[in-house]
């Protein structure tokens, strides 16, 4: 009988949902967002928001209650994810992170800086489906196991203004996804 218990080191897990909007339908981005949940990494426990596109004019910002967290995200998943994520250069900017909501309505992520308020949304979700990404020596060298809850409409809100562009259907192997997934249960490893 083969053991339950996957033989691979965890790196971290908690949830990775993103939103990425589109003119184009998918051509380009108009605006890209990684928001993290980490209940628990080598860094510790925390959440991180790293943002980019018309609403930030071009530049990658980065909010985090934990900057080390958000470091360590940098370092270990970004950079296989988003590279422009992964410039430990940029700031990271002290932040408040809530949430309301779940998948069955409307979600939102709250973040809220000394001076901005960031509202992420997700609605008219689909389906979910458990996507399993393993690393592999001539692919990825860090899997991913991850619960998609990927939504039909979604929203990201800087103050007062509204990011460009809508999301887009895409496939995820042979499930239906799009380009604003809640992704929870998210756990990496490493072999």
């Amino acid at each position: 009988m083969a053991s339950p218990v996957d033989p691979a080191r965890v790196l971290m897990t908690g949830e990775n949902s993103f939103i990425r909007l589109s003119e184009d339908g998918g051509k380009t981005q108009s605006e890209r967002t990684s928001h993290w949940r980490v209940l628990w990494c080598p860094a510790g426990a925390g959440h991180a928001l790293f943002m980019t596109g018309k609403l930030t004019g071009g530049k990658t910002r980065i909010y985090s209650d934990d900057a080390g967290v958000a470091r360590w995200l940098q370092e270990t998943i970004e950079t296989l994810l988003y590279p422009d994520f992964a410039d430990t250069s940029i700031p990271v900017t002290p932040a408040v992170f809530a949430r309301q909501g779940d998948p069955r309505g409307t979600a939102t992520e709250l973040v809220e800086s000394d001076s901005e308020v960031i509202r992420l949304t997700w609605w008219s979700c689909i389906d979910p489906f458990v996507m399993h990404v393993p690393a592999s020596p001539e692919g990825r060298p860090i899997g991913v196991y991850s619960t998609f809850f990927p939504a039909r409409q979604a929203q990201i809100a800087l103050d007062e203004r509204y990011g460009t562009g809508s999301v887009w259907m895409e496939k995820r192997g042979e499930k239906q996804s799009s380009s604003a997934v809640l992704a929870w249960s998210e756990t990496w490893v490493k072999p």
